[in-house]
Formats: structure tokens, C-alpha cells, sequence
């Protein structure tokens, strides 16, 4: 039995093994059941313990129906958001669901959502790795299989327009990220897109890690880019569905064992 199945495993395609492992994910992992207002919870929470919440500055959103978007407050911050305090606001920013106000940065979030129907979630902040990589004037490299899904998908706006709290702010920004998932804001930060909102929070994590990853190894020497045909290849593995939900999922099933406050 071990004699015949042992070369039809070794003799499998790349395009066979890939298929098979991601059908075997999505017998076992899927989105979770969690209410939206307890995902941007432990969304931020997560954001917090990465350091992408070191002030207030930063939001993220989520689409809702009616023309409305959940959203963190501006007050308590990433790090202190229970499930509780998440608002709804209209298209004119106006809370309709909640307590608070919302972060006015939200503004330009809402030019992102006219432009893309495809977009269910936006994260914006300003991490320390990619907050110095936008003070370079270089880009985000994509020189090592974790960064993989920004190839091709990571736009760039090189000049800083301002604080983004009003409508022209919003424009620039809008067409700068086109059709892609990500963007470095020169002297700013970063801000990803997502159908779903487990979308948009792995690829903000993943963009700080790459960005360290990037300063560190520009320390010691040259960056080696990765071929294209390879970086494509990752870029559509990894941007898989399946892989949101399921390392978003783990990093919540942490969060609620270390911070069970979360779910107030």
C-alpha cells in the first residue's frame, strides 16, 4: 500500500498540493460567529498589541447596511475597546447606533467605500516600522515570502496631503489606492482593504511586519527581491479567504483568553 502511494505524493503537481491543502482549510476553518461589534473589538485590541495604536490616531471601519459603518470611537483608543462601545455611523458621520464619536478620520474612509463596491473593511494606522519606511521616500519591498501579498497589490501616494479629515484628503487618497489592497501614505502610515474586515486586519499586521523586515534587513545589506512568477504564485496563495479567517480567528481565541474584557 506505502509502495503505491508513496510517488503519487511525491510526483504531485505544485498547482495539486496547493489545491488540496487549501480544500482540506476550508473543511475546518471558516468565519467565525462573532458579532461585527465583537471582530473590531478584538480587531483593534490585536492592532494595539502590535503597536499600531501608540496615540489615538488610527480607525478602522466596517460596512453595514443602509448606506452605514461600524467603527472604533475616538475615545479609549485600539487598546481599550470592548465589543459594548463600537458606533454605527451614516454617510454624513452621524452616530445612529452607540455612544461616542467616531474618529474624523472616518471621513476619508468614506471616499474609499464610494469608489469600491468590493470593499467591506478598511484599516488605517501609523505603526512605527511602516510610519519610518513612509519617511523614506522608498517603497514597500517585496523580498520575502511573508510580504508576498503585497506584490503587485501596494500602492504608494509619495507626497503627504495633510490630515486626512477633510474631503480633498479623502479624494487623493481614494485614487491613489485604486484597485489595491494597500497603500504606503507617504510620511504617514498604511491603510488596507478587505471584502471582509478579517481581510483588511491581516493584510495591516502583515504590512507592519514586512516594513520591519524591511528596515532590518536594509541594515545589513542589499534587499533580493523575489522573482515574479514566484511573488505571484504566493500572492494568490495567501490571499486566500481561508487564510484570513483562519489566522484572525487564532489571534481572537488569544485575545479573549488574555483580555476577556474585550467582550464587555
Amino acid at each position: 500500500m506505502s509502495s503505491k502511494s508513496t510517488p503519487n505524493f511525491f510526483e504531485q503537481s505544485e498547482e495539486d498540493v496547493l489545491e488540496q491543502n487549501h480544500n482540506k482549510l476550508l473543511k475546518h476553518i471558516g468565519q467565525s460567529d462573532w458579532s461585527i461589534q465583537q471582530k473590531i473589538a478584538l480587531a483593534c485590541r490585536k492592532l494595539a498589541s502590535n503597536g499600531h495604536a501608540e496615540t489615538l490616531a488610527g480607525q478602522v471601519t466596517v460596512k453595514a447596511e443602509d448606506n452605514t459603518f461600524w467603527t472604533n470611537p475616538l475615545k479609549g483608543g485600539f487598546g481599550n475597546l470592548t465589543q459594548s462601545r463600537v458606533v454605527r455611523v451614516d454617510e454624513n458621520m452621524e452616530v445612529v447606533e452607540g455612544d461616542g464619536i467616531p474618529n474624523p478620520g472616518v471621513r476619508f474612509h468614506l471616499w474609499i467605500y464610494r469608489a469600491r463596491s468590493d470593499v467591506g473593511a478598511i484599516v488605517h494606522t501609523h505603526p512605527p516600522y511602516t510610519s519610518a519606511l513612509s519617511m523614506t521616500g522608498k517603497q514597500l519591498a517585496v523580498a520575502h515570502m511573508d510580504s508576498t501579498m503585497f506584490y503587485n497589490d501596494c500602492a504608494y501616494l509619495s507626497y503627504y496631503p495633510g490630515v486626512p479629515l477633510a474631503n480633498e484628503e479623502g479624494k487623493m487618497i481614494s485614487e491613489a489606492l485604486g484597485e489595491r489592497r494597500a497603500i504606503l501614505l507617504s510620511n504617514h502610515g498604511l491603510l488596507t482593504v478587505g471584502k471582509t474586515l478579517e481581510e483588511a486586519t491581516y493584510l495591516a499586521i502583515q504590512f507592519e511586519r514586512a516594513a520591519r523586515v524591511q528596515i532590518m534587513a536594509e541594515s545589513i545589506g542589499e534587499i533580493k527581491q523575489i522573482g515574479d512568477k514566484e511573488a505571484q504564485e504566493a500572492h494568490d496563495f495567501v490571499l486566500r479567504d481561508v487564510v484570513f479567517f483562519a489566522t484572525f480567528n487564532a489571534w481572537c481565541e488569544q485575545l479573549l483568553r488574555e483580555q476577556p474584557d474585550v467582550a464587555d
